[in-house]
């Protein structure tokens, strides 16, 4: 029963989102794609004239032309025909390429399923564990005022960014980036050549989740596999791996 899948507005599929996000319950790192006007096509997944699921395809921004699906959701009643819907959402939406949170159970059974050349872009941390890190000289100073920050967190959208300073100089800046599912924020940050190599980074991590906190976001960070520096920095400040974001092509 293979069922059918037709283009919808986000409207149409809202509650089985919703759904979705408490499932996951953690941050969806491409979750706010979906507000962005044109990024996204959407489709309902029914069978015998009930919705039983939805799926998504990034198709703007880093993904134009090449339409990539990256979420996948089949209700629980339903989830004895997901390869049967999976294969007729993959049909109707043309796609043959693959962006999957790994922790995103259903789609990663169907990216190790139907893709190939499957190979991991970020590691995706969350907050697990309170640290105490020095300072060890550093200063660090909030840049972006209140008003543009409570905007971006109401919008879902842009940062909030701290410059890190030793002995007057610049070492390194900081942001807590706001794109994600409520309330989960990412964390990035850079320090100079200068002035690594000192713990600076892992200290600069730690405050940015006190920020965060304080905000009323959850800190969550990001970086690629390859990264040890910033892998270890991460987790010196109390971040932990608990997902890859998983890319793979479908054969044609």
């Amino acid at each position: 029963m293979r069922g059918t899948a037709t283009v919808v507005t986000g409207d149409v599929v809202l509650l089985l989102r919703t759904r979705f996000r408490e499932e996951m319950n953690c941050q969806i790192v491409h979750d706010s794609i979906h507000t962005r006007p044109g990024w996204t096509s959407t489709y309902a997944l029914h069978l015998e004239g009930a919705l039983a699921g939805f799926g998504s395809i990034a198709i703007a921004g880093p993904w134009e032309g090449k339409p990539t699906i990256f979420e996948f959701y089949v209700q629980h009643m339903h989830r004895g025909h997901a390869f049967d819907l999976f294969e007729t959402f993959v049909d109707a939406s043309g796609a043959r390429l693959m962006e999957v949170q790994s922790n995103e159970t259903l789609l990663a059974v169907m990216l190790h399923a139907y893709a190939r050349d499957i190979w991991s872009e970020k590691i995706v941390f969350s907050d697990q564990l309170a640290t105490a890190l020095p300072a060890n000289g550093a200063v660090l100073q909030r840049v972006t005022p209140d008003d543009e920050i409570r905007l971006s967190i109401a919008e879902r959208a842009g940062l909030a960014e701290w410059l890190l300073q030793v002995d007057g100089q610049a070492a390194g800046n900081g942001a807590i980036l706001f794109h994600y599912n409520e309330p989960y924020c990412d964390l990035a940050m850079d320090i100079a050549e200068p002035f690594r190599r000192r713990g600076l980074g892992a200290y600069l991590v730690q405050e940015l989740k006190r920020a965060a906190y304080q905000l009323g976001g959850v800190p969550c960070a990001r970086c690629n596999p390859d990264n040890l520096a910033s892998r270890k920095t991460l987790q010196r400040a109390g971040l932990v791996p608990f997902a890859h974001i998983l890319n793979g092509t479908i054969p044609g």
